[in-house]
């Protein structure tokens, strides 16, 4: 282990959770940079790992990492490390004194807890592990219930479950700073929120885009496709001014038929802003208003610092867009406009992702971040499916798989440059920024592939019924 000059060189330890795997070093990446700081992982760096060992860091931009991230679990400033308990030993033994000593004199309070990854170690072994530190000079006093300091010894046994080895395949030791905020995923579940749709985003997915985008303080987050607002939910809490627009009057309004197991109808106060008065962000509540994503109603500026949106693929919410396929559209007469509801048609994906992508490059701010849902089938899946513009530079791309032949993955954009006039033909002569016609199957792909599932069940309860 290298010798440390100071608190300057310090390495910290993230221990991730084994959900969202390909959602984390966006995450991480992503909140690293609102701190203005790289991401530098030390050697051996394995991605899908449930520990990553970062260089370059201080103490203060670990905490605000997991001030937000609900990636992360704890992270710990890293005191030693190595493939063995004798391994761990040498490098504790060589980790500076002067700083492990303000945490270790005679009058603090300290704990020491044992984490084992993919496997359960008895009491008794656990004790055994704790007492096989005697090496290390603590002088205070254990404190279970309520010690100023917390130390950890982490075991890692592999990701395996059906190829758990006896000995740890690695072994961390180090100073616990901060736990991410996994606890939001249960605090801001769908199940107990006030207003809910067909569609409502997964708590935890929801926190995850809004870091993706780097939502921060006194932004201004839109969502074009804002449903029942659980995005906007999530920007809230991270201090970000909100706002949307829906094409479903109902939804907006808080009206129809409610989406909950025993309950008919929506009540009176089920709507957005009630949402986000139940987690105490009604401030931040800007407003949504009934509008059509393919005929934006807002002046030609850059308004947004973030975009954050899950367009309707068609599956549980129709895709749908004002007009008509008549050559005149227009209100029957002696019906007042005001009253009168537009005729609406269909709205392709490929046209979906097209006016989303120009929308965000004509009104995000530099610097500023598209993140969407985009649906694929598995099987057809290529890089070329993800739609592109000049304006926006790809980021992330990220799988969240539904089933064995269709999945979404979250891309995640950032505005480089304002547009241009010839933006718009690019497609001409670049193919990369040609919309991907083969989104607008993705409702039949999707249904053909649960019937053929479906007929491979039957033909079996068939054949065990013979």
């Amino acid at each position: 282990m290298a010798a440390f000059s100071s608190r300057s060189c310090l390495q910290y330890l993230l221990h991730l959770a084994q959900d969202n795997l390909d959602f984390r070093l966006p995450e991480i990446k992503a909140l690293l940079a609102l701190r203005g700081k790289p991401f530098h992982p030390c050697e051996n760096f394995r991605e899908k790992s449930p520990f990553w060992c970062l260089d370059g860091l201080s103490e203060e931009d670990v905490h605000s990492i997991m001030a937000r991230s609900v990636c992360a679990k704890s992270a710990f400033e890293l005191w030693g490390h190595g493939q063995t308990h004798s391994e761990l030993r040498t490098s504790l033994l060589n980790f500076p004194s002067e700083i492990m000593s303000p945490f270790m004199h005679k009058d603090s309070t300290y704990r020491i807890n044992v984490y084992t990854f993919n496997k359960t170690l008895l009491f008794a072994d656990r004790i055994k592990r704790i007492d096989a530190l005697e090496y290390l000079p603590f002088e205070g006093t254990v404190s279970l219930k309520n010690p100023q300091h917390i130390f950890c010894l982490l075991e890692d046994y592999g990701t395996d479950p059906n190829n758990i080895p006896e000995d740890p395949n690695y072994i961390y030791f180090g100073r616990w700073i901060a736990d991410g905020q996994r606890d939001l995923i249960r605090s801001h579940s769908v199940k107990n929120r006030h207003f809910i749709g067909n569609t409502s985003m997964d708590a935890g997915l929801s926190f995850i885009m809004a870091n993706h985008a780097r939502v921060k303080q006194d932004d201004l987050v839109f969502d074009p496709f804002v449903g029942t607002g659980s995005l906007l939910v999530a920007c809230s809490h991270f201090g970000a001014y909100v706002c949307g627009t829906d094409i479903d009057y109902n939804t907006i309004h808080g009206k129809g038929r409610s989406s909950r197991k025993n309950q008919k109808w929506r009540g009176p106060d089920e709507n957005i802003r009630a949402n986000l008065r139940q987690y105490g962000a009604q401030k931040m509540y800007v407003d949504v208003m009934v509008s059509d994503a393919s005929k934006p109603a807002w002046r030609d500026a850059a308004l947004f610092d973030a975009i954050v949106t899950d367009p309707p693929y068609g599956i549980r919410e129709a895709t749908r867009r004002t007009g008509s396929h008549k050559d005149i559209a227009k209100p029957a007469e002696g019906v007042f406009e005001e009253s009168h509801v537009p005729v609406s048609q269909a709205y392709h994906l490929s046209d979906i992702f097209t006016d989303l992508l120009n929308f965000s490059a004509h009104h995000l701010v530099m610097g500023g971040r598209l993140v969407y849902w985009l649906p694929v089938y598995r099987p057809e899946y290529c890089e070329e499916m993800v739609p592109l513009h000049p304006c926006l530079q790809l980021i992330s791309n990220c799988e969240q798989t539904l089933s064995s032949h269709t999945s979404r993955r979250l891309i995640t954009m950032e505005k480089i440059k304002e547009p241009e006039e010839f933006d718009s033909l690019a497609h001409l002569s670049d193919p990369r920024f040609s919309a991907y016609q083969g989104h607008n199957a993705f409702r039949e792909k999707y249904f053909s592939g649960l019937n053929k599932k479906s007929t491979k069940e039957n033909n079996k309860s068939d054949v065990s019924g013979d």
